[in-house]
């Protein structure tokens, strides 16, 4: 890698990534507002949507009442939407932590902080990432634009939450996992128990693997005064983490049950289970690298709900 490649780059994210192979070079920097380079971030978004979109096929598959194709267009357009949405929620975070970013070792090699993206740009690289999440969030049906349209209060706030609370995961948990409401109503056109748990289940496993990813800026973070539930629960993570998963996994039982779902599905839970011990068992909180990896373990998770849910819808 030459030096010109290397100061293109960003500290955190792989260097053979997609962005970097077929992209020109003018188009790096946005790539890497909207972290197209690190694709956790629109997955972590998405399997909610996903979660719950199955789950309500399972329970209106039951009642003879699915539209297969409807269900297929909605998985296309909360892909669409989940990667769209997540850029420029990172747009915007980049631009309310400019400064913050500068100060910390893993970020300060990004767009806004490194100087090759102006404020204005990426402001108006938001304004086209929005247009492109409109023109999804129109296809679906008016309960459900209501209801995307309420989650933009939260999104707003969090990124301020760092500066006026230990808690922020939990602000990122309600922003990120609106998703679990968003399935249900877009195939049902209204809300239910299976979705607000689904919600809720994905709240907290937001706040655990967040919690995780944290752990590898607390020191920057303690310099400069951000907090996080990393430095809230120090040397205790693990039994915080116990509490999250733990919880995740009896709101996502009741949701199955809830919903009427078959074996396949139960058999998911199960596997994700497994995947989210082998996270805290693990777990060493003061390496960084492992705290990367066990945090972007997280889509595999979100892999195996999905499958099984998808498996166990009755199309009989």
């Amino acid at each position: 890698m030459t030096t010109a490649d290397s100061s293109a780059r960003v500290a955190d994210a792989p260097s053979d990534n997609w962005v970097y192979r077929t992209l020109p070079r003018a188009l790096w920097p946005y790539a890497q507002l909207a972290r197209w380079d690190r694709p956790i971030g629109w997955q972590l978004l998405m399997w909610p949507c996903f979660w719950s979109s199955a789950l309500a096929a399972n329970a209106l598959a039951g009642q003879g009442r699915l539209h297969f194709g409807l269900f297929l267009f909605q998985l296309l357009l909360f892909f669409i939407g989940s990667v769209a949405m997540r850029g420029a929620g990172c747009t915007y975070n980049d631009l309310v932590d400019h400064e913050i970013d500068m100060a910390v070792a893993r970020t300060r090699s990004r767009p806004l902080p490194s100087g090759r993206v102006s404020r204005l740009q990426a402001k108006l690289f938001i304004l086209a990432q929005m247009l492109a999440g409109l023109a999804v969030l129109l296809c679906f049906n008016g309960f459900s634009v209501v209801l995307a349209i309420a989650s933009l209060v939260v999104v707003a706030i969090y990124p301020f939450a760092k500066r006026f609370t230990d808690w922020p995961q939990f602000f990122l948990g309600l922003a990120f996992s609106w998703g679990g409401l968003m399935g249900w109503a877009g195939l049902t056109g209204g809300l239910s128990m299976p979705a607000l748990l689904t919600y809720a289940a994905a709240v907290v496993w937001t706040i655990g693997y967040d919690t995780i990813y944290a752990h590898q800026d607390k020191e920057d973070d303690a310099l400069i005064g951000v907090r996080s539930t990393a430095r809230l629960f120090a040397a205790d993570t693990k039994i915080w983490l116990i509490g999250f998963y733990g919880s995740m996994m009896l709101l996502l039982l009741a949701a199955f049950i809830g919903a009427g779902v078959g074996l396949p599905a139960y058999l998911g839970l199960l596997a994700a289970a497994v995947l989210l011990a082998y996270q805290i068992v693990v777990l060493d909180i003061d390496n960084p690298g492992q705290c990367l990896a066990l945090f972007k373990m997280n889509t595999p998770v979100g892999i195996l709900l999905f499958a099984g849910l998808l498996i166990g819808i009755p199309f009989a």
